[in-house]
């Protein structure tokens, strides 16, 4: 019989199954030596085949466990490597990742409290307690916001614009062109009309556009600004976003999935000026949180709006129950099963602190600067502008964008570097995303030597 990793047995049972993972682990990052397995697509998929074999054979084998997680950790991008910076792929952090792992162990449901009861109150305290840090506390007593957990920016963008229907109706969404591609997704979902768009011809929403569209739509209107772009890291001007939404009756969305975490910075917290005045804000922090995937927020202003996601099924949450004094965790997401994804934040945010976490937003901010100072002293290298988080855009001086496209793929088939891609003002840039606290300024130098090296002259 095969043993269980929760129950009396859980730990024992576990103890020697985590030695492999980490042996298999540390033998797969060799084989990759790099932050990229080498190859392209082709060759990782036929490696992972030949260690897969049949996936589901007649009789089964006990060294599976070491096979598998080394060939996924040989063919995995390495987001703690520093030369692995394409996306808004941070590296976890050790503490949260054990906390993760607790989180399996026990596997709470956060569908009724008798699956989850520490946890379903753990998610209660600490989702409050980031609602406070996202809109401060009201006189005496705390906020009356609250936060949910979600999967991500995706979910979260897409229960923003659902709770905007539910409090106001049939919503337009007006939003830059510039927006995540969830909130035009998520119109679609939910049976909304095409979202307006306004220009962002720096880059973030015109204010000027957006006040003409105000005063042109209909309402009811739902405005969605953002908080860290996913191409270059810009944050929108919040404050005057704010005071254009009020002034027109429109609610605000903030998309802080990026951005949201310099909440943690008494250095760069101030770029978030107006984020309080949203009635929804994204977060995510797995991302300027390191925490493992996933662990996504909506944070609400009105903790009330959420009573449009409450729903019943007798057999989670009867009436009688409630009224008897169990948590009813239905309107919590719209999700069933859930993950008690809440501990290793929680985790993370009592071991850290806001300061711990605050300096490791410092670090990133800082190594970007770093990277950008580089860039702009280098004759060979374009840079498109000092980053505003952690996000640098740059690109061979005069090349074109074909070139900087396959320098891109070049690198990323031979597993050299990680480097993402972003179109702005016409043009095709090299994206280097740093969320790795501890890269350091030889690593940047090595990253601008390779792109350097496999850029024709």
């Amino acid at each position: 019989m095969s043993p269980l990793a929760s129950g009396p047995q859980g730990p024992t049972t576990l103890r020697p199954l985590l030695t492999t993972v980490l042996d298999a682990l540390t033998a797969g990052a060799a084989t990759r030596d790099g932050p990229l397995p080498a190859g392209g697509p082709t060759e990782v998929a036929a490696r992972l085949r030949e260690a897969l074999g049949d996936p589901l054979p007649e009789h089964g084998d006990e060294d599976a466990l070491r096979t598998l997680v080394q060939a996924l950790a040989a063919g995995a991008a390495d987001p703690a490597d520093p030369l692995c910076t394409a996306h808004l792929h941070c590296p976890p952090l050790a503490v949260a990742t054990a906390a993760d792992l607790a989180a399996s162990v026990l596997n709470p449901s956060l569908d009724s409290w008798d699956q989850a009861p520490a946890a379903s109150e753990l998610e209660a305290l600490v989702t409050r307690a980031l609602a406070v840090e996202v809109y401060g506390e009201t006189g005496q007593a705390r906020s009356a916001g609250d936060a949910l957990v979600t999967t991500g920016g995706t979910e979260s963008n897409q229960l923003a614009l659902l709770l905007a229907r539910e409090h106001h109706g049939h919503t337009q969404l007006v939003c830059a062109e510039n927006a995540h591609h969830s909130l035009r997704r998520a119109t679609w979902l939910l049976g909304l009309p095409e979202p307006v768009t306004v220009p962002a011809p720096a880059g973030t929403m015109d204010p000027a556009a957006l006040g003409e569209a105000l005063t042109a739509l209909p309402g009811p209107l739902l405005v969605a600004a953002t908080a860290g772009t996913t191409d270059a890291g810009l944050i929108d001007p919040l404050p005057d976003i704010a005071a254009l939404c009020e002034t027109h009756g429109a609610r605000l969305h903030i998309d802080a999935a990026y951005g949201g975490g310099l909440l943690f910075s008494d250095r760069h917290r101030p770029k978030l000026d107006g984020l309080a005045r949203a009635h929804t804000v994204t977060l995510d922090l797995h991302k300027l949180g390191w925490q493992p995937i996933a662990a996504g927020l909506l944070a609400v202003r009105d903790r009330h709006d959420l009573a449009a996601l409450a729903h019943h099924a007798d057999y989670l949450n009867a009436d009688d129950d409630t009224e008897a004094g169990l948590p009813d965790l239905l309107g919590r997401s719209l999700r069933t099963t859930r993950r008690p994804d809440i501990l290793k934040i929680a985790v993370t945010l009592k071991t850290l602190g806001r300061t711990g976490l605050g300096d490791l937003v410092d670090q990133v901010c800082a190594r970007a600067a770093e990277f950008a100072e580089l860039i702009h002293r280098h004759p060979r290298f374009e840079l498109h502008d000092r980053p505003t988080i952690s996000t640098v855009l740059f690109r061979p001086t005069d090349a074109t964008d074909d070139t900087v496209a396959a320098v891109r793929r070049t690198l990323l088939t031979e597993g050299r570097a990680v480097l993402g891609r972003a179109r702005l003002d016409d043009r095709l840039w090299l994206k280097a995303t740093l969320l790795n606290p501890h890269t350091g300024a030889d690593d940047l130098a090595a990253l601008l030597k390779l792109v350097e090296g496999h850029t024709p002259r």
